[in-house]
């Protein structure tokens, strides 16, 4: 019954000091849960979506980490850019069909923040703290590559570049 956090929209990138900027991908917003053997994966709306993404659940079972919250998003690339259609595409009742995708068009796990690790919960942690647990949760878990750590900044140079490739269709925005 977690709600993720919700970026909106603004004009122009923010240029005072203290911004940490982030790439927005152009996919389905997701937590992933992991408790034991049970592997879940919600929408932003609360809906399940394990189902149609066997492929990164079977990841996420495969971690070291036997139970964390993670937050991030679904993506397809295919090719340089990324494909919403064929997230779309996932979204069907027959289940052999979407076996048949999860191998065609694989999809990846882009992670930009954890929530919990074990019994701890960072929900009230400051975003770079959680980002420092984050990479050393990747640091452990870097075998598994259906996973991705989502890059970030603190240069505005930097986060203009990304929104050049958001014009390109590469990505989706910076937040």
């Amino acid at each position: 019954k977690l709600a993720p956090m919700e970026a909106r929209l603004v004009s122009k990138l923010p240029e005072d000091d203290g911004w940490q900027f982030e790439p927005k991908w152009d996919g389905f917003r997701c937590l992933a849960l992991r408790d034991g053997r049970s592997v879940q994966m919600h929408a932003k709306s609360g809906k399940p979506l394990g189902r149609f993404f066997p492929e990164v659940v079977q990841a996420l079972s495969t971690l070291k980490a036997r139970r964390f919250l993670l937050d991030g998003e679904l993506i397809i690339p295919i090719g340089a850019r990324l494909s919403f259609e064929a997230l779309q595409m996932r979204l069907h009742p027959a289940a052999s069909r979407i076996l048949k995708l999860s191998r065609e068009t694989p999809a990846l796990f882009m992670a930009f923040d954890l929530l919990a690790e074990g019994a701890a919960i960072f929900l009230q942690q400051p975003l770079m703290q959680r980002r420092g647990r984050l990479e050393e949760f990747f640091e452990r878990e870097k075998s598994v590559c259906t996973l991705r750590l989502s890059p970030y900044t603190r240069s505005l140079k930097v986060a203009k570049q990304w929104l050049e490739k958001a014009d390109r269709g590469i990505l989706d925005g910076v937040i």
